[in-house]
């Protein structure tokens, strides 16, 4: 199953740019246009137009950014016009080709899919693009400035080498794509509920997620700098610091370094707050679409928690076409297939329990 679905991402990825065509796949491999696309999706959890589709406008990005015509994109990538092309490019990534031209903003990467499980991943540099940093944004290192980082790994490494010089450090341990959340973040209701939603006590949460925060809440910084991933999971994350630094009033200036989890490229983007803890509401409160613009990364990542939420969505579809598979097959299978979700193996372990237990 593996080989023949790989023989299938080969031959899409030789034909991205142009019109796709399922007759000309299902020609190529022998097989009717219904039962390639069900292997496909059985196999991957997505749809082979719904992965055509993300694949060809992520890679629009870059021909975009490099300052490609719109229009030459458009035709370069098989679309009947320039209209139809910005329509589906602002499906995926809540603005038009020309915008994102125009002020260029981070996009979640859509690479080409691995239908075989990945092995350990190579650990990340990060000196060589800090360093990069530096030379671009030199006050961004002083002691005035708080990095927080998802997670504790990340936050280990840059604190025990200090790698932003002088400023300070601290670790945002959270899920938020999972359990629910109320409204003012990091008051008692949200950490009575959070706790309960991971199944732990109000004390045990505290010590893990409250307490590495204290500078947030103690110390007054001119910058603070939000180390997120692209992903649903880091990007859940973020929305809710943006949140709270709303409701609390932050008046300094706040960047995002976004980078992929399989390697270390940094996007620096200054935010501007306002806005975001209406959209945390919408989004973690109410499952609602947002209300205002959003940074591509973010929006794409919205549309996917959003997506994550029904019963039948496409992570729960896949494993219930792999009854066959153990409990740690399947994680490795879901971590592989799914980044754009971010998801742990403790998120995976619970779906899969979910799913079978029914």
């Amino acid at each position: 199953m593996k080989d023949y679905t790989e023989s299938m991402v080969e031959w899409i990825e030789e034909h991205l740019t142009g019109t796709f065509s399922l007759d000309a796949l299902s020609k190529y491999m022998g097989y009717s246009p219904y039962y390639c696309s069900f292997k496909f999706h059985q196999a991957t959890g997505v749809s082979i137009r719904r992965y055509v589709l993300l694949r060809k406008l992520y890679l629009t990005t870059k021909e975009l950014a490099g300052g490609r015509k719109v229009i030459d994109v458009a035709v370069a990538y098989g679309y009947s016009s320039q209209e139809a092309y910005s329509r589906a490019f602002k499906s995926v990534f809540g603005i038009s080709p020309g915008d994102f031209q125009n002020n260029q903003r981070p996009v979640q990467s859509y690479e080409k899919l691995a239908v075989r499980s990945k092995g350990a991943e190579n650990k990340m540099n990060f000196k060589e693009e800090v360093t990069l940093l530096q030379n671009r944004k030199a006050e961004l290192f002083d002691a005035d400035v708080l990095n927080i980082f998802n997670g504790q790994n990340m936050y280990d490494e840059f604190h025990s080498n200090k790698l932003m010089g002088d400023s300070d450090y601290a670790p945002f341990n959270e899920a938020m794509c999972v359990h629910p959340a109320s409204r003012p973040v990091f008051d008692e209701q949200f950490i009575r509920l959070r706790a309960q939603g991971h199944q732990t006590s109000v004390e045990s949460y505290e010590k893990i997620v409250i307490e590495p925060l204290k500078p947030l809440f103690e110390n007054q910084y001119n910058y603070i700098v939000l180390w997120f991933g692209e992903d649903v999971f880091c990007q859940m994350n973020l929305l809710t610091l943006l949140a709270y630094l709303e409701q609390s009033g932050y008046g300094g200036s706040v960047f995002l370094n976004s980078f992929r989890d399989d390697e270390f490229k940094v996007d620096q983007t200054e935010l501007s707050l306002g806005g975001y803890s209406k959209v945390y509401e919408e989004v973690m409160l109410q499952h609602q679409k947002p209300s205002m613009e959003l940074l591509p990364v973010m929006y794409q990542a919205v549309e996917l928690y959003l997506n994550m939420l029904a019963r039948d969505n496409r992570v729960t579809k896949y494993i219930k076409n792999q009854p066959h598979l153990s409990e740690k097959e399947l994680v490795k299978q879901l971590l592989s297939l799914f980044p754009e979700l971010g998801y742990g193996d403790t998120q995976y372990i619970e779906l899969i329990g979910q799913v079978r237990n029914k």
